[in-house]
């Protein structure tokens, strides 16, 4: 059993339009604060045995100008790469899928010597989000994934309590638990998309939308 509802509390949404480089973007940030010091936590987010244990297998070279590539997903570029110092590290790297390319930043704040502020930055131009993706599925499309990433790392660091190993990821999200949790992360994404100016009917139709595809009713 994982206890949910402390989970979904302990994530942070948020949803922003910006100007990048002249393209407008979406930009969606999703945080949370880990018992762990900042290097055990940088271990966890940038070595490829920590990363398989808690979000999936990666191989490649994982650092400065290298590529890695996700085991039946995403690769990418490292682009920027900054361990830690001074209370901080961080990555950004290109998230190239489908043919699509986004960007990923990584932000790591220490908080105390036990204690680290995990923040993830997901950037997307809109002309390049497929047509109608956005007004069916809205935030939630990528945001539900990307709370389902931090719950495996807060597996992996005990911030909650319960074991889903990545092998076992697919089967949970289709159990009655797993459902609950994907009903209350798009839940948690609407919230943010009505906090970044949407429509409130808008944004619960993309909620559902998007739990119908994260637990294959579509």
């Amino acid at each position: 059993m994982v206890d949910i509802q402390k989970q979904i509390d302990a994530v942070e949404r948020e949803l922003r339009t910006a100007d990048i480089d002249g393209a407008p973007s979406n930009v969606q940030k999703i945080g949370q604060r880990y018992p762990s010091g900042i290097d055990d936590l940088w271990q966890a987010v940038t070595t490829p045995d920590r990363i398989a244990r808690w979000f999936m297998p990666v191989s490649g070279d994982l650092e400065l100008g290298g590529r890695y590539q996700l085991e039946g997903n995403a690769g990418g570029e490292v682009l920027e790469c900054s361990p830690p110092a001074d209370g901080t590290a961080s990555y950004r790297v290109t998230w190239e899928y489908g043919g699509g390319v986004t960007w990923l930043t990584v932000r790591l704040t220490e908080e105390s010597a036990d204690r680290t502020r995990f923040e993830l930055e997901h950037t997307a131009r809109t002309a390049d989000v497929p047509p109608g993706m956005w007004e069916t599925y809205g935030p939630g499309a990528t945001g539900v994934g990307w709370d389902q990433a931090l719950l495996g790392l807060s597996l992996h660091l005990g911030s909650v309590d319960g074991s889903i190993s990545p092998a076992e990821a697919e089967a949970w999200q289709l159990s009655d638990e797993g459902k609950a949790f994907t009903r209350a992360a798009a839940d948690g994404w609407a919230a943010a998309h009505i906090a970044a100016g949407a429509d409130s009917a808008a944004a619960a139709s993309a909620a559902e939308a998007t739990y119908a595809f994260y637990t294959g009713q579509q």
